[in-house]
């Protein structure tokens, strides 16, 4: 009997270039989309693109990360006070041509990011050494140290937080930066170098003995989840055109955490899947105000004990599907 022809799926690249031209096709109508449903699109585009990049650290190399937040911070931040003080000198009090905006815009994500990846460099050398509850302790406490730091810098808005900044985030930014994580993720664990991380998650001490270098792979790990979190800071700074320490407390880090093992660690569809409920669960338990967060609790509790495995219980590796 002849074998069945594997399933083919689209390169990576072509899927990538489909997403950007659909969602700029969806920027180009959005204009005619209810602000609040652009305001809960754009909030689910971002969820997705924190949750991905902390799932390659979580999911993919089995570390436990709780400092999510304190990388969303520094980019929020840094990319806010590019656009605010450094925008006016380059753009002129008028603010310039649309494409001038938008460079700007990029480049400001792109600052946010990098600091965010210096920062996940910063405390991924010494910490990524330890593992489970130490490491979940480390980051914890770095992510209290970012945000009682910008707290305490008076430029940058202090306690009250950073208002004044410029709205350049849209719903193409937003969604292209999400389909550019998953598409850096995806790549990335299915190339060569991304079964170093798949061994580092499954058995640590036998990655080691085969002569992987198990710290480094959690490193870069590490700076790259950090750099798209700083990146999703950005977007979130540059939507809401305020922000402040208490929007990046340790609450929003458990927010991201939950989102990665509702969905599946080391499962991206699941993941992505957890944020887009996870965003909308709120929403729709709006009409019942007084008693939506205990729902949501309520429903995060029965999910977890129904699918401790996460929403679905297959995973894609290497271009094999388990069950």
């Amino acid at each position: 009997m002849t074998a069945p022809a594997p399933t083919r799926y689209p390169r990576p690249h072509v899927a990538l270039l489909a997403a950007l031209a659909v969602f700029y096709g969806v920027f180009a109508v959005s204009d005619r989309i209810d602000p609040y449903y652009l305001d809960v699109l754009v909030g689910v585009g971002i969820s997705i693109t924190l949750a991905v990049s902390l799932n390659l650290v979580n999911g993919f190399t089995g570390q436990f990360s709780l400092g999510h937040a304190g990388f969303m911070a520094v980019g929020a931040y840094l990319s806010s006070a590019v656009t605010l003080f450094l925008g006016p000198r380059l753009l002129g009090e008028e603010g310039g041509s649309a494409f001038g905006q938008g460079a700007l815009f990029l480049a400001a994500l792109v600052t946010g990011g990098l600091s965010a990846a210096v920062a996940g460099l910063l405390v991924g050398v010494p910490s990524l050494r330890l593992k489970g509850d130490y490491l979940a302790l480390v980051t914890l406490g770095f992510g209290e140290i970012i945000r009682v730091i910008f707290m305490n810098i008076e430029p940058l808005g202090g306690a009250l937080g950073l208002n004044g900044i410029p709205a350049y985030t849209n719903i193409f930014w937003v969604l292209a930066v999400a389909a550019v994580t998953i598409f850096t993720v995806h790549c990335l664990v299915h190339s060569t170098y991304g079964r170093g991380f798949i061994a580092t998650q499954d058995d640590e001490i036998a990655a080691e003995a085969i002569g992987i270098n198990t710290t480094r792979y959690k490193i870069v790990a590490f700076v790259i989840g950090a750099f798209f979190a700083g990146v999703a800071g950005g977007l979130y700074g540059h939507f809401k055109q305020t922000i402040s320490p208490a929007g990046f407390d340790f609450n929003r880090s458990i927010e991201i955490v939950v989102m990665v093992i509702l969905g599946g660690m080391g499962n991206t569809v699941g993941v992505i899947l957890a944020a887009i409920l996870l965003t909308l669960l709120p929403e729709v338990l709006r009409s019942v105000a007084e008693y939506r967060m205990i729902l949501y609790s309520f429903l995060l509790i029965v999910l977890m004990i129904a699918r401790p495995q996460g929403l679905f219980n297959f995973k894609y590796r290497f271009g094999r599907a388990k069950s």
